[in-house]
């Protein structure tokens, strides 16, 4: 039994990033990679062949924009601290800020690095359901509504940012312009760019492509002199690679058994718990009702940490399982390596590239000291 590894496959990734960069010429706008779902530096010679920016919310996020991708990044974080702002303004080409006060605290090392300078607007509308990822849901700590917005924008102010989207569709889009519209149009004519956030899942297979580039199209027509941006993160690793795991014990209690995994769901897939989803599993059927279902060949995957609820669902399986058996958990790659932990100390599944010949690459493992170093 070899180790759990995330794999993400060349050839899915160029074909993502074909697709993206077709939107972006088609329509006329930029497109960016948001390190807060995708941030493997080591592919970012191939996304460098599609793709010119990237979004950042930290500091660390933009040095990883300047010194691994080569270009100076497009900030945004919900509050800049002061030791820390200078330093970002410089490693940003566009800087914006979460609310006024903010930029009143801080415009001043936007404007001595060049920044172009945004403020987060919030349209009070979005279509996702849940509340976790609702940048937009009453007590929102996002973005400036238009009835606190001054009718003169403060000074070296050029763009709007707004966020609205998780993983949505086209029509998604197009009902929130009309709100993005009706609510800050009076302040376009003051404005050189227009950031839509993520959450444009353009490469999903039943996403409306054309619908995508006639709105932005539509959008250029109705306002000329806007730069149009858009950053998703899921879209540019959607679907281009599995984690596989592999079962190390299976155990029962009260009618259920449990296949134990050499993963964790808590730490090395948080959004299945977080969502919560369920990913698909190779070769398995997630059963909605086990109770309903006779048990041969079902087992609920469980993690390998001692959090009690580290475990997902009920799956049928054309077999019965045996301890050292892989389990591949599709789609594994957006949202999970950005977001893993160390918790427990559980061994960290390696990080490898298929690439589009055939050889497998281990990018990273993960050892013992990067776990210790962590905690001191």
């Amino acid at each position: 039994m070899t180790r759990p590894v995330y794999i993400i496959e060349e050839a899915k990734l160029r074909r993502n990033l074909q697709l993206i960069s077709h939107v972006a010429s088609e329509a006329q706008v930029e497109i960016i990679l948001a390190f807060k779902a995708f941030a493997l530096w080591k592919t970012f010679p191939i996304f460098r062949e599609y793709i010119g920016s990237t979004t950042a919310s930290s500091l660390w996020e933009a040095r990883l924009a300047v010194e691994c991708f080569g270009n100076k990044a497009h900030t945004y974080s919900p509050a800049y601290i002061d030791d820390e702002i200078d330093e970002i303004a410089r490693l940003s080409s566009h800087l914006t800020f979460n609310s006024l006060s903010q930029y009143q605290r801080h415009h001043r090392a936007a404007v001595a690095h060049g920044c172009s300078i945004g403020l987060r607007v919030n349209p009070e509308y979005s279509e996702v359901g849940t509340l976790l990822y609702n940048p937009c849901a009453p007590g929102t700590r996002f973005g400036i509504t238009a009835d606190r917005l001054p009718q003169q924008l403060p000074p070296h102010v050029e763009g709007f940012h707004c966020h609205c989207h998780c993983e949505s569709g086209a029509d998604v889009l197009q009902r929130t312009l009309q709100h993005i519209e009706r609510h800050f149009v009076p302040w376009f004519p003051q404005l050189k760019w227009l950031n839509l956030g993520g959450g444009h899942l353009m490469t999903r297979r039943d996403y409306d492509v054309p619908l995508l580039v006639s709105i932005l199209k539509g959008l250029h027509q109705r306002y000329p002199w806007l730069h149009i941006i858009l950053e998703p993160g899921s879209a540019f690793a959607w679907q281009t690679g599995p984690l596989v795991s592999h079962v190390v014990d299976i155990v029962d209690d009260h009618a259920i058994r449990t296949a134990i995994l050499d993963v964790s769901f808590t730490c090395h897939m948080p959004d299945c718990l977080e969502m919560p989803y369920m990913p698909d599993v190779r070769g398995a059927k997630y059963i909605d009702h086990p109770d309903a279902q006779p048990m041969t060949d079902v087992y609920r995957l469980g993690g390998n940490s001692c959090l009690s609820g580290d475990f997902l669902g009920s799956w049928q399986f054309d077999h019965e399982l045996q301890v050292g058996e892989e389990i591949i958990f599709e789609d594994m790659i957006h949202y999970t390596t950005v977001k893993t932990t160390m918790f427990n100390g559980i061994i960290h599944p390696d990080i490898a590239m298929l690439h589009a010949d055939g050889t497998l690459e281990t990018l990273r493992r993960y050892r013992f000291e990067d776990y210790r170093d962590r905690m001191d």
